[in-house]
C-alpha cells in the first residue's frame, strides 16, 4: 500500500493528465485522423523523491543541488478501435522496442516503455461506485462517481521501476496488475511491484505460472546482452481455463494470459486466476460489483506511451545567478535511416482469435494450436502528437527541436530526429536553462563551466534486499515435487526455484476448489505443455526488425518425469 507521501507524489506527477488522456478525443495528428483512445502507462511509484525539494530555485554559483522531478511527460501514440468495439475486447498486443535508456543503472529512476493498460468495461455504469468504501482508491474523490478507472487494471510491460532490486542496464518485463482498487499490486506469481522483499500474503497471490520452460523472477524478466532496438512482442489474451462459477462470489471464466514473442521463447507464460478479480465483491460485502471485474467483463484497452515518471536532476547557478539543470543522459536506438522505431503491429482480438478454439479444446474438441486466428484480429491505425514535458511543474521547451514523434510507413510508431546543436541524434536533451517559468533545452557547450554541472555524476543504483518466500502455508502445502534449483541471471542475481504440480502451486491454495475442477484443469495444462512448443509463432510475426533475446538463464527444462503438468516457481531472488 502507498504511504501518504507516495500517494501525494503520484497524484502530483500525472494522474490528472493520464485520466484526461484516456477519454475519447479527436486528434489532429501526423497520421490519418481518427477518433482514438489515448493511453499513458502509469507506474504509480515516486520512491526516492519524498525527501527532495520540488525546485531548487537560485543557488550560489557552482553549488550543485541534487533534487528530483528532472523530467516528466508522456511520449505516446493513439490507436483506432474497431467499429464493433465490444467484440474486439478479448485481447490486445503489439511489439515494443527494447534498449538501455541509460549507459549505467541509476538510483531514483523510473520510466515505463510503451505498454498497455486494460480495465474492465463498465461503461454501462454511470453513477454507482465500483471502488468499495474502505479501499485505497475510494479516497480519490476525483475518480468518482464510478471509480471505474481505478477499480481493476492489467498494466504490465517493459520498463525501469524505482523499486527494482537488481538493475543491470536494459529494461525488464513485468506482469503488473492491480486487482483491488490499488489496495495491493501484483507483479509476478509471488510478489508485488518490487516494493517488498517478502512474498504477497497467500490470499493475495494472483498469477498462475503456466509455462514449464521459463522462470518468472520477482524482479521481472531481464534480457540477454545489450539490446539495441530489437522488439519484444506481448499480448494479453482472455482465455477460459475454467468454467464460470455461480456461487458467492460469482466468477467469470476469463484468465488474462500473457503471451511473449522473443527470439528464444514464444508462447504463454502465466495468467491471472479469475477469482483474483471476482473476490473483491464478497470481501467488501458489495454485491453491486459482482460480475463487473476482469474475470467477466470485456477488456477496455487503449493506445500506449512511454511514461516518464521519476528522473533525478542537478541544479546550479552561473556567476550571474542564472540557474541551469542537468538530467541523466537518455539514449534511444537508431535504425539505418536515423529513426527510432518504438512500437508496431498493434492488434485487438475478439474471442474468434483464440478463446473459442481454446474452450472447445478444453471441452474435448479438436486440438488448438494456440496461434491467434487472423479472423479474430483487428489491426489498429496509429496516430501521434508532439509530446509535452515539465520539470518540477515548469514547462520544458526546445525538446521538439531535437526530435518529435512520428508514425512511419507500415504503421510503425517512433521518433524522428532533427539536426540540432542542442543534442546529438538519439539523445534526449540533457541540459536546461531556467528562463522565467520555462526550462529551455540548451547544448552542453552553453552551460557555463562555473556551474559544475558538466562533470557532475548521478548516483548509481545499489543492490536491493533479497526477495524471500515463506516456508509455510501455500508455499509448502502441498508443496513442490522437486527442488530447489538455482539459476544465475543477467542482472547479477541468483533465483531459487522448485517444481510444483500445476494445481499445487501457491497461487491456487487459497481457493476451495473441488477435486474434479482441479483434475480437469491439471489435465488440460498437461495437454498445453505437450502441444504448444516455445518456437511457434502464436502472435503474428512482427512486420519489421528483429526479436529481442530473453536472458537465456530464464529458460529451463523440466526434470525427468515432470515434463508435463509441472511448473517452475521462483521462491527466492538474491545477489550472487
Amino acid at each position: 500500500m502507498f504511504t501518504e507521501s507516495r500517494l501525494s507524489c503520484h497524484l502530483r506527477q500525472g494522474l490528472d493528465e493520464f485520466w484526461v488522456g484516456v477519454t475519447q478525443v479527436e486528434m489532429n495528428t501526423r497520421s490519418p485522423s481518427a477518433t482514438v483512445v489515448r493511453l499513458a502507462l502509469l507506474s504509480w511509484t515516486c520512491a526516492g523523491q519524498d525527501n527532495h525539494t520540488n525546485d531548487a530555485g537560485k543557488t550560489a554559483a557552482g553549488k550543485v543541488v541534487a533534487t528530483s522531478e528532472g523530467l516528466h511527460g508522456y511520449i505516446g501514440f493513439s490507436a483506432t478501435r474497431p467499429p464493433v468495439r465490444s467484440e474486439y475486447s478479448s485481447g490486445m498486443g503489439f511489439y515494443s522496442a527494447v534498449w538501455p535508456l541509460l549507459d549505467q543503472p541509476l538510483a531514483d529512476f523510473q520510466i515505463g516503455l510503451a505498454g498497455s493498460w486494460i480495465t474492465p468495461d463498465n461503461s454501462d455504469n454511470k453513477d454507482q461506485p465500483l471502488a468499495p468504501e474502505g479501499t485505497l482508491a475510494r479516497a480519490w474523490k476525483e475518480r468518482g462517481p464510478t471509480w471505474d478507472s481505478v477499480f481493476q487494471t492489467v498494466e504490465g510491460g517493459l520498463g525501469y521501476w524505482a523499486g527494482n532490486h537488481f538493475r543491470y542496464g536494459p529494461p525488464k518485463f513485468s506482469m503488473n496488475a492491480t486487482p483491488q482498487c490499488y489496495d495491493y499490486e501484483v507483479g509476478s506469481p509471488g510478489w508485488s511491484f518490487f516494493y517488498s522483499k517478502e512474498a504477497l500474503p497467500d490470499n493475495r497471490l494472483s498469477i498462475a505460472q503456466l509455462s514449464n520452460r521459463l522462470l518468472i523472477p520477482p524482479d521481472a524478466l531481464p534480457f540477454q546482452g545489450n539490446p539495441n532496438g530489437q522488439f519484444l512482442g506481448y499480448t494479453w489474451m482472455a482465455l477460459p481455463f475454467t468454467d464460470p462459477e455461480s456461487g458467492d462470489p460469482p466468477t467469470g471464466d476469463q484468465g488474462w494470459t500473457c503471451f511473449l514473442s522473443a527470439a528464444n521463447f514464444k508462447g504463454p507464460i502465466a495468467f491471472f486466476i479469475p477469482e483474483t478479480w471476482s473476490k473483491i465483491g464478497k470481501l467488501f460485502k458489495y454485491p453491486f460489483i459482482y460480475g463487473r471485474g476482469l474475470d467477466a467483463r470485456p477488456g477496455s484497452m487503449g493506445g500506449g506511451a512511454m511514461e516518464i515518471n521519476t528522473v533525478p536532476r542537478f541544479d546550479s547557478s552561473d556567476a550571474s545567478g542564472v540557474v541551469y539543470s542537468k538530467i541523466p543522459r537518455l539514449q534511444f536506438p537508431l535504425d539505418d535511416q536515423g529513426r527510432t522505431l518504438l512500437v508496431q503491429d498493434v492488434t485487438y482480438y475478439s474471442k474468434a482469435a483464440l478463446y473459442d478454439a481454446f474452450k472447445a479444446w478444453r471441452n474435448a474438441g479438436p486440438a488448438c494450436s494456440g496461434r491467434f486466428d487472423e479472423k479474430g484480429a483487428w489491426k489498429s491505425t496509429l496516430a501521434t502528437s508532439t509530446p509535452r514535458y515539465d520539470q518540477a511543474g515548469k514547462k520544458m521547451t526546445g525538446v521538439e527541436l531535437v526530435f518529435d514523434t512520428r508514425v512511419f510507413e507500415d504503421n510503425v510508431w517512433g521518433l524522428e530526429w532533427f539536426k540540432s546543436d542542442i543534442s546529438p541524434r538519439g539523445f534526449f536533451p540533457q541540459y536546461y536553462k531556467h528562463v522565467r517559468q520555462e526550462r529551455v533545452a540548451v547544448a552542453a557547450a552553453e552551460v557555463p563551466a562555473e556551474t559544475g554541472l558538466l562533470s557532475q555524476e548521478f548516483k548509481l543504483a545499489t543492490r536491493g534486499e533479497p526477495y524471500t518466500s515463506p516456508t509455510t502455508g501455500a508455499w509448502s502445502q502441498p508443496g513442490p515435487k522437486r527442488g530447489p534449483f538455482t539459476a544465475k541471471l543477467a542482472d547479477g542475481s541468483v533465483v531459487t526455484y522448485s517444481w510444483y504440480r500445476f494445481v499445487d502451486q501457491p497461487s491456487f491454495q487459497q481457493y476451495n476448489w473441488s477435486e474434479e475442477k482441479k483434475a480437469k484443469l491439471q489435465a488440460f495444462v498437461e495437454k498445453i505443455h505437450a502441444n504448444w512448443p516455445t518456437d511457434r509463432d502464436y502472435m503474428a510475426p512482427l512486420s519489421r526488425g528483429a526479436l529481442v533475446t530473453l536472458d537465456r538463464a530464464l529458460l529451463v527444462k523440466p526434470p525427468e518425469g515432470l515434463e508435463l503438468g509441472f511448473v517452475p516457481i521462483v521462491t527466492r531472488q538474491t545477489t550472487r
